[in-house]
C-alpha cells in the first residue's frame, strides 16, 4: 500500500501545485470543506456511484456495485452551523466472486445479485473561524454511521461507527484548498466487545477554469492504528478521485473517476450527480 499510496500522493500533490476555485467543496469529493451550507438553506446531493471490482471482505463478496441515487441533505442552522444526512442509497451487487470470510456464512444471497439499502450517516458541522488574511477557516465535524445495510445481503456489517474531524479551508486567488484530519472509532462486526480506532484524513482542491466550471481533485481515506492485523471490514482504505463541476444558477452538475490505494479498495470507478442549494421552506 505504502508505495502505490506515495505515487498517487505526489500525483495530487503535482495537480495542487499546477492547479489554479471556488466555494465549499463537496460533490463528486469526500473532503468536507469548513464552509457551512449557510443560514436557512437547504442543500440537496444526488448521485450515481458504478465501481468494478469491488470487494466485501467481512460478507466474502466482490463484483460490480451501483449505488443510487445516493441522496444527501444538509440543513443550514445559523451561520456557522449545519446538520447533515448523508448516503441515502441502494446499493446493487452484480457478484463475480465469493471467497471465505468472517461472515460469509450468514450472507443469504442464492444468486448472483444482491441489492439493499447503504448504512446513512447522520452528522453536525460547526465552523469554529473564518478565513482570513494567511489563516484558514476551522471548522468541526461530528458524525455516526448507521447500521441500515444488513449482513444478510452481505453489503452491510451491522454495527455503528462514529467519526470526528478538524477542517480548515483556505482560498488562494482560484485555488481552494480544503483539509481534513480526525479519528474515527470502528466497531468489530465480528467481535461486539471490540473496535479500531482509526486516523481519518483527506486532502482537496478545487480550480475554477471558467466563470461556472472548475476542476477537482482529493485523496481521501482512513489509515488503521492497529498492531497486527486489524478487525475485519476496519482495514485502511483510502481512494484518489479527480472531476469536474459546472454550475448554472443555484444546480451544480458533477462528475467524477476514482481509483482505490489500497488491495481491498475498487480499482475504479465512476461517480455523476447534482447539488442544488434551495431556501428552506421552513425558514422564518
Amino acid at each position: 500500500m505504502s508505495g502505490r499510496l506515495t505515487r498517487l500522493a505526489g500525483w495530487v500533490i503535482g495537480f495542487c501545485l499546477v492547479a489554479g476555485a471556488g466555494a465549499a467543496q463537496q460533490r463528486p469529493l469526500l473532503t468536507e470543506d469548513p464552509e457551512p451550507v449557510g443560514d436557512g438553506l437547504v442543500l440537496l446531493e444526488a448521485g450515481v456511484d458504478n465501481t468494478w471490482n469491488h470487494i466485501f471482505p467481512v460478507a466474502g463478496l466482490q463484483g460490480q456495485l451501483l449505488r443510487w441515487p445516493r441522496l444527501g441533505l444538509s440543513f443550514g442552522m445559523g451561520s456557522r452551523a449545519e446538520i447533515q444526512l448523508e448516503a441515502v442509497s441502494i446499493s446493487r451487487l452484480v457478484i463475480s466472486e465469493r471467497f471465505d470470510a468472517p461472515l460469509a456464512h450468514m450472507v443469504e444471497v442464492p444468486g448472483d445479485t444482491t441489492r439493499g439499502w447503504e448504512d446513512a450517516v447522520i452528522g453536525a458541522k460547526v465552523k469554529l473561524a473564518d478565513e482570513g488574511g494567511v489563516m484558514p477557516a476551522v471548522g468541526l465535524r461530528f458524525a455516526t454511521r448507521l447500521p441500515n445495510a444488513s449482513n444478510e445481503t452481505g453489503l452491510g456489517l451491522d454495527t455503528m461507527d462514529f467519526f470526528q474531524s478538524l477542517l480548515v479551508g483556505k482560498t488562494v486567488q482560484s485555488i481552494r484548498l480544503v483539509g481534513n484530519i480526525g479519528v474515527g472509532i470502528l466497531s468489530d462486526p465480528t467481535r461486539g466487545d471490540r473496535q479500531n480506532d482509526v486516523l481519518t484524513y483527506g486532502v482537496s482542491l478545487a480550480r475554477a477554469i471558467t466563470a461556472a466550471s472548475e476542476i477537482v481533485g482529493e485523496l481521501n481515506g482512513r489509515i488503521s492504528t492497529r498492531r497486527g492485523t486489524p478487525p475485519p471490514g476496519t482495514e485502511s482504505r483510502g481512494r484518489m478521485t479527480f472531476g469536474l463541476r459546472h454550475t448554472r444558477g443555484s444546480v451544480r452538475l458533477d462528475g467524477g473517476l476514482f481509483t482505490g490505494l489500497t488491495a481491498l479498495d475498487p480499482k475504479v470507478g465512476v461517480t455523476v450527480g447534482l447539488t442544488w442549494v434551495f431556501q428552506s421552506p421552513l425558514a422564518p
